[in-house]
């Protein structure tokens, strides 16, 4: 996909970090029942605001002051992204968690950029707190990203902690894959996380369940479509689209990727207690820009 002129600056945290367990999800899942069907779909601009709550907001710049990266996500950005002079673009950069993790780890040619205009400002602040010299832009990743360009492509990308389900709308989460292949030369590297459907038998008990009630119309009529959840708990509403590993694969081929890999985290390595209280399971996923 070609860039054309920059547009506007508007983007919710399709990566930002809210802490997603399934068994929270599936206790606080509005049912159809509770929910009046006047009620309107779930759209960029809910997932914007839900993201600039300040409940939520607290919630993310305690986990990048505190929490940093991941074991596994310090496993595979070192595995994939080996040359740490090449030119990075993070999607969905949240408060910054990854984003200085990147940092410290020796990345520093770095871009990241954010929908969510109260997580850019933690971000920002975070950088400046630990002298990261990253610009850190107030974008959409739906929307055309030329304008991150200075000077050349980038080299690879990032979109982690499961941004790119936060996007509501499958054609969302391809347009948005397409516009960063756009800006990323051949062969460079993607990593990027997803919830999968079928990682346990709970989960799949449970949707099996909700293909019921969407076989007969009971779902919470504010849902996109199958694979979304929309639900609240305390650190604020998070709506994520829960998909299967063939629906990953597909999108990624429509968008300009090439499948490399992916894995579950649990058979990555054994995270600490506080992320796994802070984040649920989750599958990790390479590409390189075809």
């Amino acid at each position: 996909m070609a860039c054309s002129s920059p547009r506007g600056n508007v983007r919710p945290d399709f990566s930002t970090q809210r802490s997603q367990s399934s068994q929270r999800t599936q206790a606080t899942s509005f049912s159809a029942r509770s929910v009046p069907s006047v009620l309107k779909k779930i759209s960029a601009a809910t997932v914007r605001e839900d993201f600039n709550d300040p409940i939520a907001v607290v919630h993310y710049a305690r986990a990048a002051h505190s929490l940093g990266l991941w074991k596994s996500e310090k496993l595979l950005i070192e595995r994939f992204f080996t040359d740490k002079s090449a030119r990075l673009i993070e999607a969905g950069c949240g408060a910054g968690r990854v984003t200085v993790g990147l940092w410290e780890l020796g990345y520093h040619n770095l871009v990241a950029f954010d929908f969510a205009e109260e997580l850019v400002d933690q971000a920002r602040a975070l950088a400046e707190e630990r002298s990261a010299a990253i610009p850190i832009h107030h974008a959409d990743a739906t929307h055309p990203l030329c304008n991150l360009i200075s000077d050349k492509p980038f080299e690879g990308a990032l979109f982690m902690f499961n941004g790119l389900m936060q996007i509501p709308g499958r054609a969302n989460r391809r347009l948005a894959l397409k516009n960063i292949a756009a800006v990323c030369l051949p062969g460079a590297p993607l990593l990027f996380t997803t919830h999968d459907r079928d990682h346990s038998r709970v989960e799949r008990a449970s949707w099996k369940l909700e293909t019921l009630r969407w076989e007969q119309g009971k779902q919470d009529p504010r849902l996109v479509e199958f694979g979304d959840r929309y639900f609240e708990d305390d650190v604020g509403r998070t709506f994520m689209h829960l998909p299967d590993r063939t629906e990953i694969l597909e999108d990624l081929a429509a968008a300009g990727w090439t499948h490399d890999y992916d894995s579950m985290r649990r058979d990555l390595v054994r995270e600490s207690r506080a992320v796994v209280d802070f984040s649920d399971e989750c599958r990790f996923w390479a590409a390189q820009r075809s």
